[in-house]
């Protein structure tokens, strides 16, 4: 365990942090999959831009890579195409 004040706090910090990480990675992955479960090209046009920033918003606070985030919409978009 840690002896000191600063390391506890680290402790008690990077748990808030992972918690409130592993939520909104959770939350978007539930978008993305309700997305690529939509059928009607309409609803999924109208879904892509909330789902997109959700992503963009991971990948900005380093909880996923620029480039997964990247393939991410890339997929997303040609999945809305071929509707």
């Amino acid at each position: 365990m840690a002896n000191h004040k600063s390391a506890l706090k680290r402790i008690r910090s990077n748990n808030a942090k992972r918690i409130l990480n592993k939520y909104q990675h959770k939350t978007t992955r539930n978008a993305i999959k309700s997305l690529r479960e939509l059928t009607n090209k309409k609803k999924a046009e109208k879904a892509f831009p909330s789902v997109a920033s959700m992503i963009d918003k991971l990948a900005k606070r380093n909880i996923i890579h620029n480039n997964k985030a990247a393939n991410l919409k890339s997929k997303l978009a040609s999945h809305i195409a071929q509707l």
